[in-house]
């Protein structure tokens, strides 16, 4: 058994204090979204809290199918935020998943992606960009912005239709030091943490972003040195060492910044959470405790620290007459509390109309690796979120994590629905 096992994770240790909390009340079984679809125990935050005692206790090993289900969770945080004993089961998950790594081994896949590519930038561009000059081959039909992938690239989505990889990478677009324009004083100096799918998909972005800031007094630096936040890494399959060193490479990367602006919600999430995963001894609790105070996603950004007055946001060319309503990531609101800066930029814009939908909140159902292990799962998720999206009326969903833009653009394409996806920063001109 793994209770008695030389083999016993050091994390099951840490898990007994989020375990006692839980009192198997089931109020989150009316929150889960995925528990919702398949009304399974396994797949609620109590079901998960009883697995996790009854391994701790010596009575469950870690098995194929216990991996499994700790997999089987979006860490979308809604059952914490409405838990009335306050117990995080994410938390407990993302500790668990390391626990499976530590007994089990990480799989030969995630090893050659995340310790082979992801974790060296220059490579991990390099095949990128490779994997961009055969595009055509593998992705040959088109719907505007977005192309499908055949089936029998099954690893990644059954058909999934997903955006192109972009033909120039933001860090070959903007230099390493981004000026204010010429008669604009510099009133701040931030370094811009442009992640994976901003840098590879999304450059347009990361370009908005830094146009904006650079219009609006902020010099923005760009540092080479920074790679992938390790959301997927460290989060969503529990490689706790290929995370850390991740993490202590965008620590270095940034030390000379008081601030670092995120466009996605996932990586200023995770580039937060370093302090609590992967902190392992006094000299990186405290650096990565300061890095995380420095992370500002960049509608905060705007709006709390620069304090730029409403006539400061007008509208892009592309955004001039839509209705637009905005889609919460779950890492950007459960996990940073950002909800109203958004909300506010948008209302500033003028000739764009805002919309609220209905359950604005509610998880797209993306969860980085999760929407590819468990595709079927992720779009029945994904599913409901168009029905607030269609109910909103309006012309264009915007929210401000490239993740959840990917995973809505595939639904809304499946459903041929007339919304464009934009993040917040593609409405400003």
């Amino acid at each position: 058994m793994i209770s008695t096992s030389s083999n016993r994770p050091k994390q099951l240790e840490n898990l007994k204090k989020r375990i006692r909390t839980c009192m198997d009340c089931g109020v989150c079984m009316s929150f889960c979204p995925i528990y919702r679809e398949t009304i399974r125990e396994s797949a609620l935050a109590r079901g998960k809290n009883a697995m996790v005692r009854a391994l701790v206790k010596g009575e469950l090993e870690i098995t194929k199918e216990f991996a499994k289900r700790m997999n089987e969770c979006l860490l979308c945080k809604t059952c914490a935020v409405n838990c009335p004993s306050e117990t995080n089961i994410p938390s407990m998950v993302v500790e668990m998943r390391s626990a499976i790594v530590e007994a089990r081994g990480l799989p030969l896949a995630k090893r050659l992606v995340f310790r082979g590519l992801m974790k060296n930038r220059k490579l991990f561009g390099s095949v990128i960009r490779l994997a961009s000059s055969f595009q055509w081959l593998f992705m040959p039909k088109a719907e505007g912005q977005v192309r499908h992938l055949p089936l029998f690239l099954s690893a990644l989505g059954k058909n999934r239709r997903i955006p192109p990889i972009a033909k120039k990478f933001l860090r070959d677009q903007v230099p390493l030091v981004n000026s204010p324009p010429k008669g604009v004083p510099t009133r701040m100096k931030v370094g811009l943490f442009i992640g994976c799918a901003t840098e590879f998909i999304f450059p347009q972005v990361g370009k908005a972003a830094i146009d904006f800031l650079t219009k609006n007094g902020v010099e923005v630096i760009v540092p080479r040195e920074q790679g992938c936040c390790g959301a997927a890494v460290y989060l969503g399959s529990g490689d706790f060492k290929t995370g850390r060193e991740m993490a202590d490479a965008n620590v270095k990367a940034f030390k000379d910044v008081d601030k670092v602006i995120t466009v996605c919600a996932t990586c200023g999430s995770a580039l937060e959470d370093y302090a609590e995963f992967l902190a392992d001894n006094p000299e990186r609790a405290e650096a990565y405790k300061e890095f995380g105070a420095k992370i500002k996603d960049i509608s905060e950004f705007l709006v709390d620290e620069l304090k730029l007055p409403a006539a400061a946001y007008q509208a892009s060319a592309v955004a001039k007459g839509l209705k637009v309503t905005w889609h919460d990531p779950c890492h950007l609101n459960r996990y940073q509390g950002v909800t109203r800066q958004p909300r506010e930029i948008i209302k500033s814009i003028p000739s764009v109309e805002f919309r609220e939908m209905p359950d604005a909140d509610r998880c797209c159902g993306m969860a980085g690796t999760f929407s590819i292990y468990y595709y079927d799962l992720s779009q029945k998720i994904a599913n409901k979120k168009l029905d607030s999206i269609a109910a909103s009326g309006a012309d264009a969903v915007v929210t401000a994590c490239p993740g959840c833009m990917i995973q809505l653009m595939d639904a809304i394409s499946r459903h041929k629905m007339p919304q464009k996806v934009m993040h917040i920063m593609e409405l400003l001109e």
